[in-house]
């Protein structure tokens, strides 16, 4: 299963940078440090049906770092919601793929765009879960500039307050934002103790491990009376040399014919 999950995630690579390339714009960089952890979550942890998208009773996803998108439209099309060729419309005008994720796109569980606002959203439908008598799982995956939201933190205390262990958040620590590492725009210091004081089960795994992600997430399952902080240790731009722990990569950029040839040929695609 483990090198099954190894080709989803490469072909989410792929499609994705695909997209990114086709907009003239995106954002490649958070797009393939997510990419094992959207591969782990569609093709192994969640209970979703693509024929149903809105099927009530569906495992929940929220990329609250929407600017990722590339990547969550990839692992969409390629597990069946909507052709391949609708993620390539990415940013397209006419397109319904837009620049941040939005809940008219099958598979979309929640929209996103300002950043910080992705767990609050999660809290709330893990609660609804509670609250239905329902066993759907939410998921939330945070990147560096979601934790230094104030939304944020509030629903860290109120998740570990409200013991929901039906919410999952993956912290995507890539340690690169928009304008400098984030040691140097707003250091966040030990995230994992600092949840572990608000009632929250933490998990450190290398995020791009896919064993470690799948141990991770079966330990969440089986965690009683608190919700679940996985942080993944991630590398901006994972996959591609030219792109790894580059901050320029973060987008949004318009990647050359070159630069996407010479990406896909390292992803395995001549």
């Amino acid at each position: 299963m483990a090198g099954t999950l190894v080709s989803e995630a490469t072909g989410i690579r792929r499609l994705a940078l695909r997209a990114i390339h086709s907009a003239r714009s995106g954002h490649p960089g958070g797009s393939l440090s997510v990419a094992d952890m959207l591969a782990v979550l569609y093709f192994d942890e969640m209970n979703i049906n693509p024929a149903r998208p809105d099927w009530l009773d569906r495992d929940r996803i929220i990329l609250s770092k929407g600017h990722a998108c590339p990547a969550l439209y990839a692992a969409l099309a390629l597990k069946g919601y909507f052709p391949e060729s609708d993620a390539m419309g990415l940013r397209s005008i006419d397109s319904f793929m837009e620049g941040h994720p939005d809940f008219r796109i099958p598979g979309v569980d929640a929209p996103s765009g300002s950043l910080g606002m992705g767990l609050s959203q999660g809290l709330g439908m893990a609660l609804g879960a509670r609250y239905q008598n329902k066993d759907f799982r939410t998921h939330v995956i945070l990147g560096d500039g979601d934790m230094q939201e104030g939304n944020t933190w509030e629903a860290i205390m109120a998740a570990g307050h409200q013991k929901v262990d039906n919410l999952v958040a993956i912290y995507d620590a890539n340690k690169l934002q928009g304008d400098a590492p984030v040691a140097e725009q707003l250091d966040l210091g030990d995230v994992a103790a600092k949840l572990a004081q608000f009632g929250w089960h933490i998990i450190s795994v290398d995020g791009h491990d896919i064993a470690a992600l799948q141990g991770a997430f079966k330990e969440a399952r089986e965690t009683k009376g608190k919700p679940t902080f996985i942080v993944a240790d991630t590398v901006k731009g994972k996959g591609v040399s030219f792109m790894e722990g580059v901050l320029y990569w973060h987008g949004s950029v318009t990647m050359s014919d070159d630069e996407l040839a010479s990406a896909l040929k390292e992803l395995g695609d001549e």
